[in-house]
């Protein structure tokens, strides 16, 4: 028998910005505890952006780079009498976010010889224009999605 499943800590916004979203983008991006440096390539990189783009304000910016990344189906493997198919759900928002978030981070760290914050940006800003390697990750997990729709029947 299972235990009960932990109930969902609530975190503080980032102090800067005053964002939830920010403050748990932060918590995706630190290694091994240290959190002044994730939030101060965090910081860096929204400092980045502002320059970046027109319109200048780095939180909307950011908002929109993860609504444009953030999944709204993805593929779970079921098995089925001894085969397994892949059934398309919907994504929560939560783990949408985390997704977005994860997808973000992996692609801005895959870039090689240029600080992380210049990265970040860069995936920040080519998500928010809806273009990247993040929107194209997006892409595919709907197209998968997308493929495997004649098995929706089998979720539960």
């Amino acid at each position: 028998m299972r235990r009960r499943r932990a109930e969902k800590r609530e975190i503080l916004a980032d102090p800067k910005y005053n964002s939830r979203l920010v403050a748990k983008f932060i918590n995706t991006l630190m290694l091994t505890g240290k959190k002044t440096v994730a939030e101060g390539i965090v910081y860096a990189a929204f400092e980045i952006i502002e320059q970046k783009v027109q319109d200048g304000d780095p939180l909307k910016v950011f908002n929109k780079a993860i609504d444009n990344v953030r999944p709204r189906l993805e593929v779970k493997s079921r098995r089925v009498g001894g085969a397994t198919y892949q059934v398309p759900i919907e994504v929560p928002v939560a783990r949408g976010n985390a997704l977005a978030f994860r997808w973000i981070r992996d692609f801005a760290r895959k870039k090689k010889g240029r600080p992380m914050e210049i990265k970040l940006a860069d995936e920040l800003v080519a998500a928010y224009k809806g273009e990247g390697a993040a929107v194209k990750k997006r892409d595919d997990t709907h197209k998968m999605a997308d493929s495997n729709k004649a098995f929706a029947h089998l979720r539960w």
